[in-house]
C-alpha cells in the first residue's frame, strides 16, 4: 500500500496507521518524564516554538512521546491557547513520519515537548516551519 505525504511516497502499512492521528500512546502525560525531560533534556529555539527533546529508556508502543504547551501567562483566554496548540499538533501530526522512521531505524525512544513562545497568535504556516525544522535538528543530534 502506498501512501503519499507532503511529496514523501511511503510503502509500509505502518506509516498509513502512523498519519492518520496523534493518539494517546503519543502523548506524553507521565509527570516523572516531564520533569526529567526540563531537567535533563536538551533544547532548541525555531520563533515562535521551542522544542525541549530527551531519550528515553521507558519502553512506548510508539517511537516518540509529545506534548505542546502554550503558557497562560502570554495567553489569558483559553481558546487561544487551544488554537495554538491544535495548530501545533496538527504540524506534528502532518510531518511526524519520516521523523518516526528515522527514530525507529536507530531503535530509539524520545520525548519532545514544544512550548509556543511567541507573544501574539501566529498563522499555521510559521508553527509548521518551526516544528520541520526542530524535526531536522533532532535528525541531526540522533545521527551523532
Amino acid at each position: 500500500m502506498c501512501v503519499k505525504v507532503k511529496n514523501y511516497l511511503y510503502q509500509s502499512n505502518y506509516y498509513a496507521k502512523v498519519q492518520a492521528k496523534f493518539t494517546k500512546e503519543e502523548r506524553l502525560c507521565s509527570k516523572k518524564q516531564i520533569d526529567l525531560l526540563f531537567l535533563k533534556g536538551s533544547g532548541t529555539t525555531a520563533f515562535p516554538l521551542k522544542l525541549m527533546y530527551m531519550e528515553t529508556d521507558v519502553s512506548y508502543v510508539e517511537p516518540c512521546q509529545a506534548m505542546f504547551v502554550v503558557p497562560k501567562r502570554t495567553f489569558k483566554r483559553a481558546h487561544d491557547r487551544n488554537k495554538l496548540k491544535r495548530r501545533m499538533r496538527e504540524a506534528y501530526r502532518l510531518n511526524k513520519a519520516p521523523f518516526y522512521e528515522m527514530v525507529n531505524s536507530k531503535n530509539k525512544k524520545m520525548i519532545l515537548c514544544f512550548l509556543f513562545v511567541g507573544k501574539k497568535i501566529e498563522e499555521y504556516k510559521q508553527i509548521e516551519a518551526a516544528v520541520l525544522q526542530h524535526l531536522k535538528k533532532v535528525e541531526t543530534f540522533l545521527n551523532k
